[in-house]
């Protein structure tokens, strides 16, 4: 059998109570997750100073979400695994969470998303779980509704780990058929443990690709350098504010979750998640 887990089970069976834990207790898998969110956002290119409304895909425990709250953003997350949804939910993530199958499509209305991220979800597509699975149809349907759900001019970032070139072409084919443009941007291609797949979707027409991290002697210095530098300011802009779990950090999370229309508990303490402190 396959080491790769989508040849293993279905994922909403793969990714049972079990193997949804280790996504938040696993140190190493927290911040190979981390990692891989923030260059998705960045590679987003959303608006400086200007908070969006992101839908991330496959959003397991909420990992990506929180990258995406700590830079200010809202955020929708659908998943298939109930199981990894339930310790998003223990972990008190701000995001609002859908139980549902990406390949049967997304039920949200026209324009309501400003981008879209997705770790290491869509490669699970291009597989035949039931014996009424058309990958190829299942990739056409996600992917049309996606771009409906999508505001003109933004772009959705899907890391991912391709088995093989035919299924890069399987992906990217229904992705355009669907009305995106766009492409691969491939970080570290000479690296076998760095190397990283983003496929890079627009909605408003043809448009550069974001630049590869890694790509040559001559680019590795300054593209490394530019995402670090991003990377950094992302933790100082944390540093700044009040420590996790504080009294004031908690006050203050307790007021944008009423902002959002969320219950909120009156008690003082958030008791129902677990952070291991590299994270932050």
């Amino acid at each position: 059998m396959s080491g790769r887990p989508e040849h293993q089970a279905p994922p909403e069976i793969f990714y049972g109570v079990d193997e949804a834990q280790k996504y938040s207790r696993n140190t190493r898998m927290i911040e190979i997750q981390l990692s891989m969110s923030e260059r998705a956002v960045e590679l987003l290119c959303l608006p400086e100073d200007q908070p969006c409304h992101i839908v991330d895909l496959g959003c397991g425990s909420g990992l990506s979400g929180e990258t995406l709250t700590e830079q200010g953003h809202t955020w929708t997350g659908v998943d298939i695994s109930s199981a990894m949804l339930n310790v998003a939910k223990e972990r008190e993530v701000e995001g609002d969470l859908l139980l549902g199958d990406l390949g049967q499509g997304l039920p949200f209305r026209a324009g309501a998303f400003d981008g879209a991220i997705s770790i290491s979800a869509l490669q699970w597509l291009c597989n035949a779980d039931q014996r009424t699975h058309n990958p190829a149809k299942r990739l056409h349907k996600f992917f049309s509704s996606l771009y409906s759900c999508l505001s003109r001019g933004s772009r959705a970032v899907f890391q991912f780990y391709p088995e093989n070139s035919s299924q890069v072409e399987l992906i990217t084919s229904q992705a355009m058929k669907a009305g995106f443009t766009g492409g691969l941007v491939v970080d570290y291609p000479n690296s076998t443990k760095a190397k990283k797949f983003f496929l890079c979707l627009m909605t408003g027409g043809q448009q550069p690709l974001p630049a590869a991290l890694g790509v040559d002697c001559r680019d590795d210095t300054p593209s490394h350098v530019a995402f670090s530098q991003k990377r950094d300011r992302t933790k100082q802009l944390r540093s700044g504010k009040a420590p996790k779990k504080s009294r004031d950090w908690i006050l203050e999370k307790k007021e944008r979750r009423r902002r959002q229309g969320k219950e909120t508990r009156e008690d003082s303490k958030f008791t129902g998640r677990k952070r291991s402190s590299h994270v932050w």
